[in-house]
């Protein structure tokens, strides 16, 4: 059994003990790295959100139990994202619709634009979201933080 099928059956075990009827399908990661990712479908609106939580809480929940439980299992098991009804999946679009209109003003302006602290996920969708952009380019400082800022520059220019 690979990661993926043992994630995605400790998830429908988790779910099924909890009393919530749902599917879980296996979906690819919209960050482009192409990491396992697992899709549950709720149909009672309510109950989902429940299981989201406020700001995602019980979702990041959910996936660290998960995850957690997968190692125990495989112990070089690649992390599993869990999303609930494409909430993750809607989030990281608001997310780069931000980022997007940041990168508008980097254009019209020429100059860079240091964005908000993010976490690693995060800076993967920026710097994917700007790879083969012909105008902006992403660029992050080599350090240890958890979170960083990113940079969005002009494509035609150095880092600052």
């Amino acid at each position: 059994m690979n990661a993926s099928d043992a994630a995605r059956e400790i998830l429908e075990i988790m779910l099924r003990h909890l009393g919530h009827p749902c599917e879980v399908s296996l979906e690819a990661d919209p960050s482009g790295e192409g990491s396992p990712g697992l899709q549950v479908t709720v149909a009672d609106q309510a109950l989902a959100n429940n299981l989201i939580g406020r700001q995602g809480s019980r979702l990041e929940d959910l996936q660290h139990l998960v995850n957690k439980l997968l190692r125990q299992k495989i112990a070089d098991a690649p992390r599993i994202r869990v999303d609930i009804n494409h909430y993750r999946r809607q989030q990281d679009e608001l997310f780069l619709a931000d980022i997007r209109k940041t990168a508008d003003e980097v254009r019209s302006t020429g100059q860079p634009r240091k964005l908000e602290p993010m976490n690693s996920y995060q800076r993967r969708l920026v710097h994917h979201a700007f790879r083969d952009d012909p105008g902006v380019r992403s660029w992050s400082p080599e350090d240890s933080g958890r979170l960083k800022r990113i940079s969005l520059l002009p494509r035609n220019s150095s880092p600052a």
